[in-house]
């Protein structure tokens, strides 16, 4: 494993910790989908994304949006690692007040460029920002990050349809393909699979690897950057509740709060 890679993994280790300590003391929040992701997250924002957290709103700042918005925690973290404000905050998750909402904030939280909550919207709002760097000139990429069961929103069929037409190649979404909705398995709830040919079909280019892989994840961004008259689609096959083991795979975990057992447990595997 090289340098680089280490580090990443390192840092995702540490999201981790945090997104588990954030749930425990809120005594609310979504841990299992929030660690399912915290791969992406921390490939992303440590080496992935042009940013300056000096300067938030800095035009040229490439877009995060997190259309699975109550996976939260693993943004929160990130950004307060990379300087957006005080990691003393974090254990304010959910509380009144808290730049920490229990979904995004965009004027509450700096480092937020969209405010989700209600699913399936971040691919459409997506498609609104990498059409304005065209217009504008502006060189920045949009990256959103979807859940796999908000796929059944027909706003994002929309979305597709449009980020086709108007050829933007600056639009990489992120597929968290862990399996599982809050009420059971994706496939259970709708005929929605399979996801790749979909995607395929609308015209997007399309990858699939393991969403838990950073090696995986950084090589399929820099094949997508390359695209510049296609939107691209990364299918991310993952685990919810990933790095701890008593959560992983079990939907029980989408909404609950970790014990002091479990969290001494959990604090213990992650021991950072």
């Amino acid at each position: 494993m090289n340098e680089q890679i280490k580090y990443l993994c390192d840092q995702a280790k540490v999201i981790r910790k945090d997104i588990v300590e954030m749930v425990y003391l809120a005594k609310d929040g979504h841990p299992g989908p929030a660690l399912s992701i915290t791969d992406i997250v921390a490939s992303l924002y440590f080496n992935l994304m042009k940013l300056d957290p000096q300067n938030p709103d800095w035009p040229e700042r490439d877009r995060l949006i997190l259309s699975k918005g109550h996976a939260c925690p693993a943004v929160y973290s990130a950004l307060a690692k990379k300087g957006y404000y005080s990691e003393e905050i974090l254990p304010t998750l959910r509380a009144f007040d808290s730049k920490l909402q229990g979904h995004p904030v965009v004027n509450k939280t700096p480092g937020i460029d969209m405010t989700s909550g209600s699913l399936g919207n971040g691919l459409s709002i997506g498609v609104g920002m990498a059409l304005a760097a065209n217009c504008t000139g502006t060189d920045y990429n949009v990256y959103v990050i979807m859940g796999d069961g908000e796929l059944q929103e027909g706003i994002v069929w929309e979305g597709m349809m449009t980020a086709t037409k108007y050829k933007l190649g600056k639009l990489i979404v992120f597929v968290d393909h862990n399996g599982w909705q809050s009420g059971d398995s994706v496939e259970c709830i709708s005929g929605l699979l399979p996801i790749y040919q979909k995607f395929e079909s609308f015209g997007w280019h399309c990858q699939e690897i393991d969403g838990h892989d950073i090696e995986s994840i950084l090589g399929a961004v820099n094949t997508a950057k390359k695209e510049e008259n296609r939107p691209s689609m990364i299918l991310c096959r993952t685990i919810k509740g990933k790095g701890v083991p008593f959560m992983e795979n079990d939907n029980s975990w989408h909404k609950r709060v970790p014990t002091k057992e479990q969290y001494e447990e959990a604090m213990k595997i992650l021991g950072v």
